[in-house]
């Protein structure tokens, strides 16, 4: 018996919409039934492609009886409102990361979805990937004896891709902290057991072009004792994809040849002109294109984010777009992982076994409110020299 299908409306038809779409199409148990976007261009698009209802509000699309849940995919300082908007609909929320851009926000999310019974997802992190979750079960298996130490390190061109203005200013989310660290912390914090005591970070703003920060390193400990270092560069020199083989973030080959491509994009534009670039590009405009996939015949991978080494008391684990690398006491192995045949379904798991089996997901509001306390954390740590204690800290649900 094939399993229901999950009758979804995305709020926002912007960037993360368009990397979700090999998801969200690719996914039998997954209907794209409505979307809604101020952009007429864009409605007309999601209908003309998908044969989906256009809205011009999330209200609006929020009250259609059509739709199982919510994909929350705006700008960052919507996620309450529409979040609180489908809850109050009664439809479950997928809702991307960063989850808000504060605690009081994050708390309101949490408040709403269990006052009106429905299930939140928040994602995609790289988190959700298969090497790092099978990294886990080998942490939690205790085969290499209790986690010690974790590096994370991811160097990428983030900082010059096209930006609304809002996304060059911290504040009202943008930068590397809120839009790149969510995948680091995550990793880290599922690896280790979820639960981060204490954050002391440095940050970077090095381009006065691109007011905002474009790199952190941050210094993690947990209530075990363990550690975490993480860093993070968006300035668009070295690529961390040289480690993975020239496999992309999103898990497909990459052109080392195009090195300094979305430097050379930029030049010559600023102000409106950029804001017109990124209006081109995105879905619906004159420029849009779909997110690349892996051509036919070729081999498929597993996303990523850039270094990841998970040390044990008896060995290391390094998560690969294409397996895990074990690194014990006695021998050095490889694990291959199949690469799921749709991108990114891991969310269409957890998403659709909380709405249709009640099970509660991992990346759920607690654990992304924890895992924003850490982003917070950093911020705050580089600004005022110190070392931050945690308190919204959560462990992993049971199963985990």
């Amino acid at each position: 018996m094939s399993e229901r299908k999950l009758r979804l409306g995305v709020a926002g038809l912007g960037r993360a919409f368009t990397l979700m779409l090999p998801t969200l199409t690719g996914d039998s148990r997954v209907a794209l039934v409505a979307g809604a976007d101020p952009r007429p261009e864009a409605r007309g698009l999601f209908e003309r492609d998908f044969g989906g209802r256009g809205y011009d509000s999330v209200e609006a699309m929020c009250a259609s009886a059509e739709i199982d849940a919510v994909y929350v995919s705006t700008p960052h300082q919507f996620h309450r409102g529409n979040v609180e908007t489908a809850a109050r609909h009664g439809k479950h929320v997928l809702v991307e990361k960063p989850m808000s851009l504060a605690l009081a926000d994050c708390a309101a999310m949490i408040e709403a979805c269990e006052r009106a019974g429905v299930s939140m997802v928040v994602g995609h992190s790289h988190s959700f990937d298969r090497p790092v979750a099978r990294a886990r079960e080998i942490v939690a298996s205790g085969a290499l004896g209790a986690l010690r130490m974790i590096n994370a390190m991811q160097f990428t061109d983030f900082l010059y891709r096209p930006r609304r203005p809002e996304e060059l200013m911290t504040d009202q989310g943008g930068g590397v902290i809120f839009n790149q660290a969510p995948h680091q912390v995550d990793n880290a914090r599922l690896l280790a057991g979820g639960r981060v005591r204490t954050v002391r970070a440095s940050t970077g703003a090095w381009d006065a072009s691109r007011p905002t920060e474009g790199a952190y390193t941050a210094f993690l400990t947990f209530e075990d004792d363990a550690f975490a270092s993480l860093t993070y560069s968006g300035y668009g020199h070295f690529d961390t994809d040289e480690f993975a083989g020239w496999i992309s973030e999103i898990g497909v080959r990459k052109d080392p040849e195009r090195y300094g491509a979305a430097r050379a994009a930029l030049a010559g534009v600023s102000g409106d002109g950029e804001l017109a670039l990124k209006n081109q590009q995105n879905f619906g405009g004159p420029r849009y294109a779909p997110p690349p996939v892996a051509a036919p015949g070729d081999t498929r991978w597993h996303q990523h984010f850039g270094l990841l080494v998970a040390s044990c008391e008896r060995g290391d684990l390094r998560p690969r777009p294409d397996g895990l690398m074990i690194y014990s006491d006695r021998e050095r192995r490889f694990e291959e992982l199949e690469p799921p045949s749709v991108p990114r379904s891991e969310v269409v798991d957890e998403l659709h076994a909380a709405v249709f089996a009640g099970k509660r997901p991992l990346h759920d509001g607690a654990w992304a409110m924890a895992t924003m306390e850490v982003c917070f954390a950093i911020l705050r740590s580089a600004r005022e020299g110190r070392e931050i204690t945690l308190a919204h800290q959560c462990g992993l649900p049971p199963g985990f």
